[in-house]
Formats: structure tokens, C-alpha cells, sequence
């Protein structure tokens, strides 16, 4: 069985690596911007492109697996049975369309429910962020190590700029003391790019409240597989079949954000 996942992984680089190349090439033609959900939930057609491009690729090469994509091209899943992969084309769309960078390919390949194969394509840095679980994690040929322990006064956390919750669970009352005792905030605009920073120690967390399966995947594969911790902000497993809210840290910086700043008015 195992040389089946390394097949599996083998062509999942293949075919993340081509789908930048379409990407890259896209560059010079028109590039067509629609509203999704809301005005600035962007998709493109290069968004769709790649999906369609890795979803064929994917029932060519294994018909037997399912797959969820962002963009409509795969399944309506109700069950983690089987092998899903969860694809999303380009994961900061809204950086692609202004930017032209910050933003990526990510991709998670799971066996009933367990992340195998995590990959994060940062396509204009070449940048292939890629762990097979209980091989290591790797930036490019670049092994990545196990995540340090850090203290909140210490870190460097990535930050979605949207706090309020329905449930007022996480609000500003909560986000303004732990942005206060952090050393220093970012947000990158793409949660697969966070999260490989994560993964790489670039950032030591990454809290966001709400993220669709497709944005946490592949990320979440590859932060475990470093050491990290992934769960949501209630310490929840993180469900590849549910839109969720995400907290993603090595270990003790994930306990000490959990329990003295998220929960601390529980």
C-alpha cells in the first residue's frame, strides 16, 4: 500500500507544478474577475482552469477517488470514507487579481478522514511546500524541521482581519490583549500560504475564523507532520468536510493561545 501513496504523492507534484505553469502563462492573456458570495470573494477563470486541469488528472489516473474543490468541479461529500483529495486552485484569489503573488495552490489527499499527503504550491516564489505523513515535511528539497517551542510573547502570528462571530466567541475584547503581548502580526491574504509559513517557522500561528476545507487541507498535513498543532479555536479536530474556524501553532504556543486568550472568559 505504500508504494500506491507514493504514486499518489509523485503525481500530485506533477500535476500542482503544471497547474503553475498555467498559471504563470495566464499572466499574458485576459484575465476574466467574477463576484462570488460576496463582492470581494473573487473568482477568475484561472481559478476554475486549474481546478478543471488537476480534477481531470485526478479521475484519469485514480477513478476510484473522490474530490473537493473549491470551485464546483468535484463532489458533494458526506462521508470521509475512501481516499478524498480536496483541492484549491488558487487560495488568495484577491492577491492573484491585484497582485499577481501571495497567493497559492494547495492541495490534501486523505485516507478516510487522515491527512496523507499535504502540498502548498507558492507558485511566483517556487516555492512547493509538501509533506507525505511519516516522511517528513519539506520546502522544495529543503527538509523542514519539528517547530520550536514559542511563547505568545515571542511569536509572530499570522491574523484574519475578520473576529466578530455570531456566538461572540471571539471578539476584539479577546483579539486586542493577545495582539498586544505577540511580538508582531501579519496577514498575508492566502491561509495556505500562513499556514506553510507556519510549518516553516516563518510565523508561529495562524488564527483564523472561518476557513472552508479546500483553504485548510493541504496546510493541515504539513503542519502536523512538522509537530504543529491544528485545530479549531474550540480545540477542536479540524473536519475536512465542515467550514470551521482554524488555530494552527507548534504545541505550547497553541495550548497557551487556546486557553488564556480564546477561552479565557469561559
Amino acid at each position: 500500500m505504500e508504494h500506491i501513496w507514493k504514486q499518489i504523492d509523485t503525481y500530485a507534484k506533477q500535476w500542482i507544478k503544471q497547474a503553475g505553469t498555467l498559471i504563470k502563462q495566464s499572466f499574458s492573456k485576459e484575465l476574466l474577475i467574477q463576484a462570488k458570495s460576496n463582492p470581494n470573494d473573487l473568482v477568475t477563470n484561472m481559478d476554475r482552469e486549474v481546478e478543471r486541469f488537476l480534477v481531470g488528472k485526478i479521475r484519469e489516473t485514480f477513478p476510484s477517488h473522490h474530490i473537493i474543490g473549491e470551485e464546483g468541479f468535484g463532489e458533494d461529500l458526506e462521508s470521509k470514507e475512501g481516499v478524498i483529495w480536496v483541492i484549491d486552485p488558487i487560495d488568495g484569489t484577491m492577491n492573484f487579481v491585484h497582485q499577481q503573488r501571495n497567493f497559492a495552490i494547495s492541495i490534501g489527499v486523505f485516507e478516510n478522514g487522515i491527512g496523507r499527503i499535504g502540498l502548498i504550491y507558492d507558485v511566483m516564489h517556487d516555492e512547493l511546500y509538501h509533506a507525505f505523513k511519516g516522511h517528513g515535511a519539506f520546502m522544495n528539497d529543503i527538509e523542514l524541521p519539528k517547530l520550536e517551542p514559542v511563547q505568545v510573547k515571542e511569536a509572530v502570528i499570522g491574523l484574519n482581519s475578520t473576529w466578530v462571530t455570531p456566538n461572540k466567541r471571539i471578539d476584539k475584547e479577546v483579539l486586542t490583549p493577545l495582539v498586544r503581548d505577540v511580538r508582531g502580526t501579519r496577514s498575508y491574504g492566502s491561509a495556505a500560504i500562513e499556514m506553510a509559513y507556519v510549518a516553516a517557522g516563518r510565523l508561529d500561528a495562524y488564527i483564523t475564523m472561518r476557513l472552508s476545507p479546500w483553504d485548510f487541507a493541504g496546510g493541515k498535513v504539513i503542519v502536523e507532520e512538522v509537530g504543529g498543532t491544528t485545530t479549531t479555536l474550540d480545540g477542536a479536530p479540524l473536519d475536512i468536510l465542515t467550514k470551521s474556524s482554524v488555530l494552527i501553532a507548534n504545541p505550547i504556543l497553541h495550548s497557551e493561545i487556546l486557553n488564556n486568550y480564546v477561552k479565557r472568559d469561559q
